[in-house]
């Protein structure tokens, strides 16, 4: 089922969500199927349960790589470099930002089975997704990265 997704100025998006110690209930699956197909539906390649008003630690991605991940209860174990990307976000349509992510990031999390993993990602759109839904976990906006008005952009319909 397409959630609503949950917009910048919604105070569940700025809330530290809560650990998941029952992933393989019927309401955390149901919730994992209904954030994908929200996802996709909305062109998205990220996105975490209080986006669509849920504070749990959870979040979907699909970098169109062929491997769809889910990840419970995710933390960053390792982090290096940086580097400035460009970001967007479906809770904050219609705008653009240069963020500083880092170049390399190991996540450990468990699977929507409960299994823990290790995913490691490197200079690519897996590392940076990976970064911006455990920033949504923590109560984080990409938005809030930014340093100052010009590295912010409004897109257009005419594409500018």
């Amino acid at each position: 089922m397409i959630k609503k997704v949950f917009f910048a100025y919604e105070k569940i998006l700025y809330e530290r969500t809560k650990k998941i110690h029952d992933i393989k209930s019927k309401f955390f699956q149901n919730m994992i199927d209904d954030m994908f197909e929200t996802m996709y539906y909305h062109n998205g390649v990220g996105l975490a349960a209080p986006q669509i008003g849920e504070n749990y630690r959870l979040a979907v991605l699909d970098v169109k790589d062929g491997n769809p991940l889910v990840i419970v209860n995710p933390k960053i174990v390792r982090a290096e470099g940086s580097r400035k990307i460009l970001e967007g976000c479906l809770s904050v349509p219609e705008w653009l930002g240069d963020v500083v992510r880092s170049e390399k990031v190991v996540v450990e999390a468990q699977d929507r089975n409960g299994k823990t993993f290790r995913v490691r990602a490197e200079s690519n759109l897996l590392a940076q997704c990976l970064e911006h839904e455990i920033d949504h976990l923590d109560g984080k906006l990409f938005i809030q990265k930014i340093k100052s008005s010009e590295e912010l952009w409004r897109i257009t319909n005419d594409g500018k």
